[in-house]
C-alpha cells in the first residue's frame, strides 16, 4: 500500500476526566507536548494528517492540522473518531486511515508499515498488540489501519449503539499485529498525572 493511500488521524476526542478535563495532550513531556511528539511520529507514515477533537477547534490552531469532530453526538468513544477519520480521508482520496491516540507519545515509527502488512482479504482491519502477562496479547484498538470503504457500515453500527471497538472489528475480521514491549510498551498512554511523570522518565531514559 502506498503511503499516499493512507490518511493519518490523531484521536483526541475523549474528555480526559482522569487528568481533570481539557486537552491532556497539550501537556509537556521533557519540554515537548504530547501532540507535538505524536505529530512527529505519525507524519512520515501517512500522506495527509488530521486531528479528531471535539469542541472549539480554535484552541488547537497552533497545531496546524485540520480538526475533524465526531459526527455522532454524545461522545460515543473511539469508533466515532475512526468514522470521522474515514469520512475525512475519503475527501483526501485515501483508501485507508491510520489512527493513533493523542495521549500515547512513544508509539512505533514503523506502525503504519507493519499494520498494513498485516491486512489480508479476510482481515481488512489491522490492530496493534503487545504482550500482556495476563491476556497473552493485548490489543490496542485506537492504533489501527481501517479501510475507508467500511465507513457506512461503521456509521450504521454506531447509530445502532455499538461502542466497543473490538466488537465492531471482530465482526469484520481484524488482524492482530504484535509489537515488542521491550524495553517498554510503546503504546503506554498517559491518563493521570502519575503517568505524565512516568512518560517524562521514559523520554529522558531512552532519549525520546
Amino acid at each position: 500500500m502506498n503511503q499516499r493511500d493512507i490518511a493519518g488521524v490523531i484521536l483526541a476526542g475523549g474528555l480526559a476526566r482522569r487528568m481533570g478535563g481539557g486537552d491532556k495532550a497539550l501537556g509537556l513531556i521533557d519540554g515537548r507536548s504530547m501532540f507535538d511528539r505524536v505529530k512527529y511520529r505519525l507524519a512520515p507514515q501517512v500522506g495527509a494528517m488530521a486531528l479528531n477533537a471535539n469542541g472549539d477547534p480554535r484552541r488547537l490552531a497552533d497545531l496546524d492540522l485540520p480538526v475533524i469532530p465526531d459526527s455522532i453526538g454524545e461522545y460515543p468513544g473511539p469508533l466515532a473518531g475512526v468514522l470521522a477519520g474515514m469520512d475525512w480521508a475519503a475527501t483526501q482520496g485515501a483508501s485507508h486511515v491510520l489512527t493513533v491516540a493523542a495521549d500515547t507519545p512513544f508509539f512505533p515509527t514503523d506502525l503504519g508499515e507493519r499494520l498494513c502488512a498485516g491486512i489480508t482479504p479476510d482481515a481488512p482491519i489491522a490492530l496493534a498488540a503487545t504482550p500482556d502477562p495476563k491476556r497473552g496479547m493485548a490489543r490496542h484498538p485506537t492504533f489501527g489501519v481501517w479501510p475507508v470503504a467500511l465507513a457506512d457500515d461503521l456509521r450504521q453500527s454506531l447509530l445502532d449503539g455499538v461502542r466497543k471497538v473490538v466488537l465492531w472489528t471482530d465482526s469484520h475480521g481484524a488482524a492482530m499485529v504484535p509489537f515488542s514491549a521491550d524495553p517498554f510498551d510503546p503504546f503506554f498512554n498517559v491518563n493521570t498525572p502519575d503517568d505524565m511523570a512516568t512518560a517524562e522518565a521514559l523520554a529522558k531514559e531512552h532519549g525520546l
